[in-house]
């Protein structure tokens, strides 16, 4: 009989706890601690280098259309983004 009622109360304490995990917390979003001038910079510098990737990437397109070797644009692109991207396909890794 004790089991019987453990289980039961176990049943119904499940769908309880639940909908608890499921409740928003009530502390605020976890605030930055980058200084706002420092993360104004950064903010300039993925800008630039979005930029840059942006332009690498349209010249890799045209180099496409004009009928080149997909090897060939594939490395132009590699060159054009060394420095600043990752990868063979030039992407972007922001810093934390």
């Amino acid at each position: 009989m004790t089991k019987l009622l453990l289980g039961l109360t176990m049943l119904c304490l499940v769908p309880t706890l639940a909908l608890a995990a499921d409740q928003p917390s009530a502390k605020p979003p976890a605030r930055s601690q980058v200084d706002p001038a420092m993360e104004a910079a950064h903010t300039k510098e993925d800008v630039k280098r979005h930029r840059i990737m942006a332009a690498a990437h349209e010249a890799a397109a045209k180099c496409q259309e004009s009928g080149k070797d997909e090897d060939y644009c594939n490395a132009q692109l590699a060159k054009a983004c060394q420095g600043i991207a990752y990868g063979k396909y030039c992407g972007m890794k922001h810093p934390d």
